[in-house]
């Protein structure tokens, strides 16, 4: 399979090391040094792990010339809608996940299921940590909102997610840290003033994020739509 890389920083540069290992070739490796040569290059599927600023637009760039997209990066959701329409008026394949870790989609499922048996508790309030490292640019991570939403979704007198304290009890808050060679944890808690429940995800490398967008690369041949770890997973 010809995989052509969308940013080139070190989950770009972990994502070519697997996919080589597997018997894909690696067409090119863009970032914003060489984004000019993106039109030159053909290719089977593209792998988005770029930043916030130039996911769009590389989604944008592949869709319209019919290359399926798996897009990893964060930051960017205010234009998920625009890219789903467009998926849709290209004919195209857009997946995109927050974490590709199968691992955290597990978590992400035990998360909803929690919430769901909780939502007749009001004794407890709840609360999301996340850690990661330094290089990180966008806060919360992805991966916690996804947590969040799935939260929101199942507790009826929450009605959003913040960032940082909560200055009403419809809120959901999450707490960013950053912190060095931290690849990513995820901290549930549910705290009332009798016990708490606690939930967390603790990625030891960014193998497992790699790993799982390499899959899905080679899942996408043949696929149409706005795609996500459900359809691969089949959850």
């Amino acid at each position: 399979m010809r995989i052509l890389l969308l940013g080139y920083g070190k989950m770009g540069q972990i994502i070519e090391r697997l996919a080589l290992e597997r018997g894909h070739e690696i067409v090119g490796r863009i970032t914003s040094a060489n984004r000019h040569e993106r039109s030159n290059i053909k290719a089977d599927v593209a792998i988005e792990f770029s930043n916030p600023e130039a996911a769009f637009d590389n989604i944008r760039h592949c869709l319209e010339r019919g290359i399926p997209v798996v897009c990893g990066t964060t930051g960017w959701l205010d234009q998920k809608p625009e890219a789903e329409k467009l998926t849709a008026s290209c004919n195209g394949a857009f997946f995109y996940a927050s974490n590709f870790s199968v691992g955290v989609n597990i978590f992400f499922r035990l998360n909803e299921y929690l919430a769901h048996m909780m939502n007749a508790h009001n004794q407890y309030d709840v609360h999301i940590d996340e850690i990661h490292h330094t290089e990180k640019k966008d806060a919360p991570s992805g991966t916690a909102i996804s947590l969040a939403q799935g939260i929101v979704k199942n507790i009826n007198r929450l009605t959003k997610w913040v960032s940082g304290n909560a200055t009403e009890r419809t809120e959901l808050p999450i707490s960013s840290f950053r912190i060095d060679q931290v690849p990513g944890t995820h901290h549930v808690k549910y705290a009332s003033g009798i016990d708490d429940i606690e939930i967390r995800h603790t990625a030891h490398s960014r193998e497992g994020f790699a790993l799982g967008a390499v899959q899905v690369a080679e899942w996408m041949p043949g696929k149409k739509g706005v795609l996500g770890m459900e359809d691969f997973l089949q959850f």
